[in-house]
C-alpha cells in the first residue's frame, strides 16, 4: 500500500497564514510515499509569489509530483503570456511541466492543461494523451496508474457551471484502453471523489475521480481549506479528507471514503 498526499490551489498570493504551518506539520504526520500538487500555487504567476511556493514546497515531503495550473500563467501581462508562459513557474518550481513518480505499486503520471490561451479553462491534447498511452504501457503489470492533472475530467454537476478540462471525452476513451485508474485534480476548490462511470460510460471501465479543495487559499468558494490524504493499493482505495478548523488551529480528519474495484468498476464499501 502506498500514502499519497494530495494538495490542490494554493494560491500563493492569496493563502491564509494561519493554515501554512498546521497544514505542514499535518502533512509531515501523514507519512507520504508521495506527495501530489495539482495546480494554481500561485494568484497571479509572479515571481514572489513563485517563490514562496517553492519555499513551502522545500518543507513538504518528497518525492513530489506537481503540475501547473491556470492562474500560473501571468493573467494580464499579455506578451509575457504569449511568448513565455510558464517561465516563472520553470524556474521557481520545475523545468518539467509534467513530472512524474513510480515505484514497484503506483505510477503517478503528471499532466499539465494549462494553456497560454485560455484564461480558465484547461485542455489536453493528442500529443499528451499519446504520451500518456506509451508511458503506461511500459507499466508492469498490478501498478496502480495515476494521472494528475489541474483541471478535471470529471466532476458531479450541481451548479451548472461545471466546466471540465477540453477533450475530456477522447482523454477517458484512451484512459479506458490504456487502464488508467485514479485521476487527482483541483480547479474548483471543492472535495469529492466518484468513479466516472455517470458521465463517461465505457463498457468495464471507470476511473476514480478525486478532486481536492484549496489548502491554502482565502478563496474558498464555501469549503473551508482542505487537502486528502489517499491510502493506495491495488485492490482498493481510502480516500481521507482533511479541513481546517480554526478553532481548534489544526486540520483535522472529517471523512474518509473507501472503494473497490470490481469487474473493472469503483464502488464505495
Amino acid at each position: 500500500m502506498r500514502t499519497l498526499v494530495h494538495l490542490s490551489d494554493l494560491h500563493f498570493g492569496r493563502t491564509d497564514p494561519a493554515v501554512i504551518e498546521p497544514l505542514l506539520a499535518r502533512v509531515q504526520a501523514s507519512r507520504p510515499d508521495c506527495v501530489v500538487v495539482s495546480g494554481d500555487l500561485t494568484q497571479r504567476a509572479r515571481v514572489d509569489q513563485f517563490r514562496h511556493a517553492r519555499a513551502f514546497l522545500d518543507r513538504l515531503p518528497r518525492p513530489q509530483v506537481v503540475v501547473p495550473g491556470n492562474h500560473d500563467v501571468p493573467l494580464y501581462r499579455v506578451l509575457e503570456r504569449i511568448l513565455d508562459p510558464f517561465g516563472n513557474y520553470r524556474r521557481s518550481i520545475n523545468e518539467d511541466l509534467e513530472p512524474s513518480f513510480i515505484d514497484e505499486e503506483i505510477a503517478v503520471l503528471g499532466v499539465n492543461t494549462a494553456r497560454a490561451m485560455t484564461f480558465k479553462g484547461g485542455r489536453i491534447d493528442d500529443a499528451q494523451i499519446e504520451s500518456i498511452r506509451c508511458r503506461i504501457a511500459a507499466l508492469p503489470p498490478g501498478t496502480t496508474k495515476i494521472i494528475v492533472t489541474h483541471h478535471p475530467f470529471d466532476l458531479p454537476d450541481v451548479t451548472g457551471k461545471v466546466k471540465l478540462v477540453g477533450r475530456a471525452r477522447q482523454a477517458m476513451e484512451a484512459f479506458s484502453t490504456c487502464g488508467v485508474d485514479l485521476l487527482l485534480a483541483g480547479h474548483f476548490h471543492t472535495s469529492h471523489a466518484g468513479d466516472t462511470s455517470s458521465r463517461h460510460d465505457f463498457p468495464g471501465y471507470a476511473a476514480l475521480a478525486v478532486q481536492a479543495g484549496t489548502a491554502t487559499s482565502t478563496r474558498s468558494r464555501g469549503e473551508v481549506n482542505a487537502f486528502n490524504v489517499l491510502r493506495v493499493s491495488e485492490e482498493s482505495v481510502s480516500v481521507e479528507r482533511h479541513a481546517w478548523h480554526a478553532d481548534a488551529g489544526a486540520f483535522l480528519l472529517v471523512q474518509t471514503e473507501r472503494f473497490r474495484q470490481e469487474t473493472g468498476r469503483w464502488v464505495d464499501y
